[in-house]
């Protein structure tokens, strides 16, 4: 054992005197063992693999420029020993190599254990390692990791989105490198290795890193000469990106997809294909539901703080600067390092400068801030002051108010992030809106209309509110009256709301208001100008909603019959009352009857007590009760009505 220790020191002695003596470079790499630890999933680069397997001594590479590569186990001391000799000097070649090494790993390390959960943490100690230095690394270690793990793509792509904020060179150094990656693998028909680079971009896109017209280049490059396999990618391409493409360039995404059907109906590709394009079109008529842009958890930039590139397919000359990758002696190390720290200060500032580098000094320490850190996200605050739903009003007024046409404020208000729940917001500030102008803007409706065809929770939403303002609309001015009762006309005449909300009026003298009549007064008016009295005289009377209608036009007795006959002529709309009319007309008798039999069932009559009614002009004047001693009932209609008299005996028509 001895004799081993010895021939292993004198060789490495002699190793050493060889290459000082002729002007080589010796270098130590110190391979930490908590580099594998600290990966949290199966994904290394190829500068990982490259390191040795350690357990309890570790194993430590010495590299020799122009001689071969030997591998020997040397003791901890003197691994330190030797990292002492080559610290003296930080303008020597063994310095810059350490360093390098150590930057390498450090990269490698972070861009391996990122994910949706420490992903704001990794942030600040990635840019606490040289990025500008160590770009070619950082682009090389995103890549590899993301062709590794597809899955992990989108938190990749916020990674990348959050350094190309405050370098952009590195973002646009990464897009070239994937770019040629993408063409080269398309040329080469490497489907898996197209297939991460199509997601990767897909991502890229969504954060906005990467201009959309790109998105579409590649779309139509993929479907010019369409095949099993290059439809598959183009399918999973518009999945993963399609919800940026329908707000920001829809045309597009509209040839795009009408090409997907004219391959659908040219029948020229598989079936499971096929398959997959009828599976895109209908996620597309969901809006892309389940399949959103950014994930919350990874919306981590500002639209305005992001940086778009603009990279072509057909440009020829993309350099990937492959020279990044390897080291490099640099003359100015110190000054550069010296200028990098005063970026990071004004990046991070002193105090998270201070925290990266306590943070990667101490290893312990570091898993219990991560531990407290993780209690504290799961902490949810709730806020009882509702200052995010006084903000959110805030934006949607100031965005309606600020708009110049329907148009622009739909897709504005459509821009605003909203959470499960508050659609609803959205619809009461329109009708606040709308209520509070001086006259009734057409705007509004229009702008009513948009939603209500857009997404059907607005439409249901908008019937809430119908229903709403109706129950409280004795509470309204008259001008807020007449303004929501012609928005909800407009609604309703343009179909962008169901007609059976009618159902919540009824239109009685007892279950209406002088301020509910006007409503409807206003809201039938209205409807008579945007439609004209026939065709609103044809939609009252279709027979599948008459039992919306009935409460509007009720038949359950005489008196709310002719109230409702009497109020709508009365407004000018007696066109729409003629099946009341006809009803009356052929149920007179019957309902006189009813009458009588409801009158003898709260009073006990004599035989001889008769009672008669006599119908005037029923669209003014009130039904007259007579009564009086005889052995028949004589009944006076209005010729109007049956232009005939009738006279019963009572006690058979009670019978009856």
């Amino acid at each position: 054992m001895a004799s081993s220790k010895f021939v292993e020191e004198r060789f490495v002695r002699v190793e050493r005197e060889r290459v000082k003596r002729d002007r080589k470079e010796i270098v130590v790499v110190v391979d930490d063992d908590d580099d594998d630890d600290r990966c949290k999933r199966s994904r290394s680069s190829s500068e990982s693999s490259d390191d040795g397997d350690t357990k309890h001594t570790s194993m430590r590479t010495l590299s020799f420029q122009g001689a071969a590569t030997l591998r020997v186990y040397l003791p901890p001391f003197r691994v330190s020993r030797i990292l002492k000799d080559v610290e003296a000097d930080k303008y020597s070649v063994e310095y810059q190599r350490l360093s390098w090494d150590a930057l390498r790993k450090s990269i490698n390390g972070l861009v391996n254990k990122v994910n949706a959960t420490n992903i704001k943490n990794i942030i600040p100690e990635l840019f606490a390692e040289n990025l500008v230095r160590g770009r070619g690394l950082f682009c090389r270690a995103c890549i590899k990791s993301q062709m590794a793990s597809p899955g992990f793509t989108d938190v990749f792509a916020a990674l990348v989105a959050v350094v190309n904020t405050k370098f952009p060179q590195v973002g646009h150094l990464l897009l070239r490198r994937l770019i040629l990656q993408l063409k080269r693998a398309y040329k080469r028909n490497d489907k898996p290795q197209l297939l991460a680079a199509v997601k990767f971009v897909a991502h890229l896109v969504n954060q906005q890193v990467l201009h959309e017209l790109v998105a579409l280049e590649l779309l139509t490059l993929l479907l010019d000469k369409p095949t099993d396999d290059s439809v598959e990618v183009a399918v999973g391409f518009v999945t993963e990106c399609g919800s940026i493409l329908q707000d920001l360039c829809s045309r597009g995404l509209h040839a795009i997809f009408e090409r997907f059907r004219g391959i659908l109906h040219e029948g020229e590709i598989g079936k499971r294909v096929q398959f997959l394009i009828e599976g895109v079109f209908a996620i597309r008529k969901a809006r892309f539901q389940g399949y959103p842009a950014v994930r919350k958890e990874l919306d981590l930039v500002e639209l305005d703080d992001q940086l778009t590139h603009e990279i072509s397919l057909q440009e020829e000359e993309l350099d990937p600067e492959n020279a990044l990758d390897v080291f490099k002696l640099d003359a100015e190390a110190v000054a550069n390092e010296e200028r990098y720290e005063q970026l990071k200060k004004t990046i991070l500032g002193d105090k998270s400068v201070d925290e990266a580098d306590s943070v990667a000094g101490s290893g312990d320490e570091d898993g219990e801030d991560s531990d407290i850190e993780d209690d504290e996200e799961q902490m949810k605050i709730k806020d009882e002051t509702e200052t995010n739903l006084v903000n959110l009003r805030r934006t949607i007024y100031l965005t309606i108010m600020s708009s110049v046409d329907f148009e622009e404020a739909g897709h504005k208000l459509l821009q605003i992030k909203l959470e499960p729940g508050q659609e609803m917001e959205l619809c009461i500030m329109l009708l606040e809106c709308c209520s509070q102008e001086r006259t009734y803007l057409r705007y509004y409706g229009l702008l009513g209309q948009r939603f209500c065809m857009i997404n059907k929770i607005h439409q249901e939403n908008f019937e809430k509110c119908f229903v709403q303002q109706y129950s409280m609309i004795h509470r309204l001015e008259t001008n807020k009256l007449r303004n929501v009762a012609k928005f909800f006309a407009h609604l309703l005449g343009t179909d962008a709301l169901p007609w059976h909300v009618l159902a919540y009026i009824r239109l009685t003298e007892e279950d209406t208001t002088s301020s509910s009549r006007i409503f409807i007064k206003i809201l039938f008016q209205e409807l008579s100008e945007h439609l004209g009295i026939r065709l609103l005289n044809e939609r009252l009377s279709d027979p599948t909603m008459q039992d919306y209608f009935e409460s509007i036009f009720p038949k359950d007795s005489p008196r709310n019959s002719r109230f409702s006959i009497n109020f709508f002529t009365a407004v000018g709309l007696g066109g729409i009352t003629e099946s009341m009319r006809e009803y009356v007309k052929s149920n007179a008798p019957c309902l006189i009857i009813d009458s009588i039999k409801a009158f003898e069932y709260d009073y006990k009559f004599d035989d001889d007590l008769i009672i008669s009614w006599q119908f005037g002009d029923y669209s003014a004047n009130p039904l007259v009760l007579y009564c009086g001693r005889a052995s028949q009932v004589n009944l006076w209609y209005s010729t109007e009505l049956l232009s005939a008299s009738a006279s019963f005996n009572i006690r058979e028509t009670l019978g009856r």
